[in-house]
């Protein structure tokens, strides 16, 4: 079993990465959190985790030991493969995932593409009190956002923009705007905030 991968970066997109490691290239699957992590950078230390079925070995990267942990959380569930896991981790962070599922969030989970409102009820059921994450565990004060910023921030992640420059947006339009907006005047001020 593979545990952990340190090489040169051959090929890198958004779902793989090709690992030069001892003369020897290994692919492995990744998601939007690990590539924008590995972006730019001509090497790669990735936390692996060895799928192994009776057709196929396949090899899945971390660029935290925080997503690996949220990955195995999430295939231990019935009906969420290694290939749904990495699509909700490319989603949704790890501590937006922990927060999302210790407060019963099933619309924010559902907001995911490739996740069903069955799926996401299921996730908030079997994840409670089992998926702390770094972040979600050492900062559980954070202030909770409402419905409208959520399905902001999950319009601009189907967008294309990473997590966390949605996050840096809504925050921002949110004091731009002050009190209560509707989702539309919210959704064109992280935008501009997002094109400046």
């Amino acid at each position: 079993m593979i545990g952990y991968l340190e090489g040169r970066l051959k090929h890198l997109d958004a779902t793989q990465a090709v690992v030069m490691a001892g003369g020897v290239g290994y692919d492995v699957h990744i998601s939007l959190q690990t590539y924008y992590r590995l972006e730019g950078r001509g090497e790669a230390a990735l936390e692996i985790y060895t799928h192994v079925r009776d057709d196929a070995l396949a090899l899945y990267g971390f660029a935290t030991h925080d997503e690996k942990v949220a990955f195995e959380k999430l295939i231990a569930i019935a009906g969420i493969g290694p290939t749904l896991a990495q699509k909700i981790l490319s989603g949704i962070d790890p501590p937006d995932l922990a927060d999302a599922v210790a407060r019963g969030d099933a619309r924010k989970l559902s907001s995911i593409p490739g996740v069903g409102k069955k799926t996401a009820e299921r996730m908030c059921l079997e994840l409670r009190d089992k998926l702390v994450i770094g972040e979600a565990a050492a900062a559980p004060a954070m202030a909770t956002r409402s419905s409208i910023d959520d399905d902001v921030h999950s319009a601009l992640i189907n967008l294309g923009y990473r997590p966390r420059d949605a996050d840096n947006a809504l925050d921002a339009a949110r004091k731009e705007l002050g009190g209560e907006a509707e989702f539309s005047a919210v959704l064109k001020a992280a935008l501009r905030q997002l094109t400046r």
